[in-house]
């Protein structure tokens, strides 16, 4: 379905909008009036809904989260019975999506919109990181699985090994854009599964 499809409720035709557009321009290149065309809403819908763009911006932050979430939730890798495939498999889940798409199709919104916005809008940033941090703590259960089944005595934690994942997707998005070349990306974060498996297959004590 088209961002305009009139069977979509205007709210959720202008988050979608939301998404796409910052994530193909930034924040500051994407006016109200782009969102409304892009949505094929009036001006006053948008602001019957929402104060201003930064008003959306933060509630485009839990709609990509809400969305994001439900996309992984079903996602193949969950029917590995053994965490660490689990794991594995959510690294190859986060190369596949990237297939076939252009930049702003696969890169992260809340990536594209804090890196933008961190200084300027600290409501923005706050909403960002929330999101990054409830994606960070459902990969943190996952290996936290897989630590205590593979690697008990490993003396590195489930939580700050989430978070360098985030940290290296995130960057492997800003090296693609870099390069104009989303497949720098995948390359990135190839490497962050040979990472983790060499974490998880030198002694339990590193």
């Amino acid at each position: 379905m088209s961002v305009t499809d009139q069977s979509i409720p205007v709210k959720t035709r202008l988050l979608q909008s939301a998404l796409q557009l910052v994530r193909e321009q930034g924040y500051d290149g994407t006016t109200v009036d782009e969102l409304c065309r892009s949505a094929g809403v009036t001006k006053g819908a948008f602001f019957h809904y929402f104060e201003g763009k930064e008003a959306l911006a933060i509630v485009a932050t839990k709609f990509w989260t809400e969305v994001t979430g439900a996309a992984f939730a079903v996602a193949d890798y969950h029917k590995f019975e053994d965490p660490l495939d689990r794991l594995l498999g959510y690294v190859d889940f986060r190369i596949e999506i990237l297939e076939g798409r252009s930049l702003a199709e696969c890169t992260c919104f809340l990536g594209t919109l804090v890196q933008e916005k961190f200084i300027s809008s600290p409501t923005i940033r706050d909403a960002c990181l929330e999101g990054i941090d409830s994606h960070a703590r459902d990969i943190s259960k996952l290996i936290g699985e897989a630590k205590m089944r593979h690697a008990p005595l490993a003396v590195w934690g489930a939580e700050s090994l989430a978070l360098h994942t985030q940290a290296v997707i995130q960057g492997a998005f800003i090296l693609a854009k870099a390069k104009n070349d989303v497949t720098i990306a995948a390359d990135m974060i190839r490497h962050l599964r040979r990472y983790i498996e060499l974490l998880f297959h030198c002694t339990d004590e590193t």
